[in-house]
Formats: structure tokens, sequence, C-alpha cells
């Protein structure tokens, strides 16, 4: 069944802006597990494996941002052959 685009966008627009209101529902007893985390001390481990990760990913995008800067430079030294 296909919907046509008037259909769909007051079915989006409705999605879209009822998100916020889900987002504000207040939670009766807090996040239980960051609770038990915190409780156990382990939150730390939590906060170091993300650390990693962001750390891992942003050494990845500077080493590629290098390479890729690497081959602009060789690109623009080469001179085009046309045929």
């Amino acid at each position: 069944m296909r919907l046509s685009f008037l259909r769909k966008a007051p079915l989006a627009a409705f999605l879209l802006l009822s998100q916020p209101l889900f987002a504000q529902q207040p939670v009766a007893d807090g996040v239980e597990m960051a609770d038990r985390l915190r409780a156990d001390g382990k939150i730390w481990v939590v906060v170091a494996v993300i650390a990693a990760v962001f750390a891992g990913i942003v050494i990845y995008l500077i080493r590629l941002d290098r390479q890729i800067t690497k081959l602009e430079k060789d690109i623009k030294r080469k001179p085009t052959v046309v045929s």
C-alpha cells in the first residue's frame, strides 16, 4: 500500500513533533542500570570504554584526514594527460 505525499507529510510531522513529548515524561525510579553501576563502582569502567572508543574514532579520523590530504597533494602535483 503506497501513501501519497499529502498523506505522508502529516503523519511524519506528527511522529517528529510528538517525540519530544515522550522525552519529557518523568522517570519514576530513575535509571536503575546507572544507579546499580554507580553503586558498584563499575560506572568508571563504562566511562573508560566509551572514552577509548571515542579516542579510537578520533585517531582514525585524523589519520584518514592526513592520508586524504596527502592524496590530494599528489593529484595536484601530477600533470593531467589529455588524449
